[in-house]
């Protein structure tokens, strides 16, 4: 008997992409089979992400899609993720295709629901927290990398940003069991991975109901002790994002400065650098505040990579909130940053500010801010010339077929020729050339 086939297609952020991981490791539990393709699927998900206008869209853009190119209307299509855990049965009226809509926690449901349709009912809606007893394990097969794996530690948010929807579809945090997250890593090393992500919304907002795991390790916060926890594993390469500036706390550069495996990278977003607008987005730090983080990460015994995220033409920015967010941006000296304009999201308390900015001004306000990172990125990169780097070898560059490429413990992407026989490994490179947002070299 054939098997039901399902396609799931993601967008959205890393937490999404793990999301999605555990989604298909239940359907081929269940006894789904999963394919690359939306046409020659029996089933098609989309896990959505709602934190930008334009990502929400896409979704409904890409269900037309589906529907116009499905074989005589016999597919099952079903929307999960932030979008359907916002929108909810309002999806069933906005597309009409749509046969289930599953929220951001009834993911382990999805075969059971999914044959509830394949029976006869209609539509479904699933909003519903998530079972007691679901457990976190994801197969290695359904990972999106055989070499990297995402690690979630905390879903949610508390913190309630004024231009954030995410507090809203992923809602209040939860954070994973210490061991349970220790034992995921331990079999994630066991299968030949050389990296782990650890992440959530606000990964120092860490905060188990109990310490079985955390036994023995020493830390400020239960997160930093938690790092000390995964990095006991031996796992190659430990990376974590994202960080809350108000939640950073000094010992987690002292937890990198004493553990090689706990990567050199930290990505803090600061969204402006003006006291003001930080007021309006309610992030709960000043510009002065950030700037002792980013004071202890420089300090540190390694040097630590630092990116950033920052939203340009949020209501209210005037010229000098502006140029304040420009100097922080020239003082902090990131190796990268995230520029997004200032997407209005309904039901956040943002999109009640007045003083709207236009569409002109916040392109051209990108456009300056990403000027002067460009200028300030070079440098950075230039300065890698001639040194050594440590690379996981992740896959054959997009660019060439020639190439391979992967990434630096400070998360900076380097593409190098031959090394095909290396995939997954560790290796030296030399940096013979730096680009804009890459660095090229060659085996040592």
């Amino acid at each position: 008997m054939r098997k039901t086939s399902v396609y799931i297609e993601t967008i959205g952020c890393q937490m999404n992409v793990a999301d999605t991981e555990r989604a298909a490791s239940r359907l081929r539990i269940a006894g789904y089979e999963l394919v690359g393709d939306s046409e020659s699927a029996d089933v098609v998900l989309f896990n959505t992400c709602s934190v930008r206008a334009r990502a929400e869209q896409k979704v409904f853009n890409r269900i037309g899609e589906v529907r116009k190119s499905s074989r005589h209307g016999k597919q099952i299509v079903g929307v999960t993720g932030c979008v359907a855990q916002l929108e909810g049965g309002a999806i069933f009226d906005h597309a009409p295709g749509v046969s289930l809509v599953v929220g951001t926690r009834a993911t382990d449901r999805l075969p059971k629901i999914i044959e509830r349709i394949r029976r006869g009912e209609r539509r479904i809606l699933d909003l519903g927290e998530r079972d007691e007893d679901e457990v976190w394990d994801i197969s290695p097969a359904e990972r999106h990398s055989p070499h990297v794996a995402f690690v979630p530690i905390i879903e949610g948010c508390n913190k309630f940003c004024t231009y954030c929807i995410v507090p809203y579809s992923r809602g209040r945090e939860r954070s994973r069991g210490a061991s349970e997250i220790t034992s995921e890593v331990q079999r994630l090393l066991r299968s030949g991975f050389k990296e782990v992500h650890l992440i959530g919304q606000n990964v120092n907002s860490y905060r188990p109901k109990t310490e079985t795991g955390l036994e023995g390790f020493d830390g400020a916060t239960p997160f930093s002790r938690l790092l000390r926890a995964v990095a006991a594993t031996g796992i190659p390469r430990i990376k974590f994002t994202t960080s809350f500036p108000r939640d950073f706390h000094h010992d987690i550069v002292a937890a990198i400065d004493e553990h090689e495996n706990l990567c050199d990278w930290v990505h803090l977003p600061v969204q402006s650098g003006s006291d003001h607008i930080l007021h309006l987005m309610r992030r709960g730090h000043k510009a002065s505040n950030y700037m002792h983080r980013v004071e202890a990460i420089k300090n540190a015994r390694r040097k630590i990579s630092m990116t950033t995220d920052i939203v340009v033409g949020f209501p209210g920015e005037t010229e000098k909130d502006f140029e304040a967010t420009i100097e922080l941006v020239k003082q902090c000296q990131y190796d990268s940053i995230f520029i997004f304009k200032y997407s209005e999201r309904k039901g956040t308390p943002a999109a009640a500010l007045s003083g709207k900015i236009s569409d002109s001004e916040k392109t051209a306000r990108f456009q300056a801010l990403n000027e002067v990172q460009r200028g300030i990125q070079n440098e950075i990169y230039a300065s890698y010339l001639g040194k050594t780097v440590s690379v996981l070898v992740e896959a054959i560059s997009t660019r060439s077929t020639e190439d391979m490429t992967g990434h630096t413990t400070c998360n900076k992407v380097v593409n190098f020729g031959e090394g095909a026989d290396l995939m997954g490994q560790i290796v030296h490179v030399k940096v013979t050339a730096a680009k804009q947002h890459s660095l090229y070299g060659a085996l040592v």
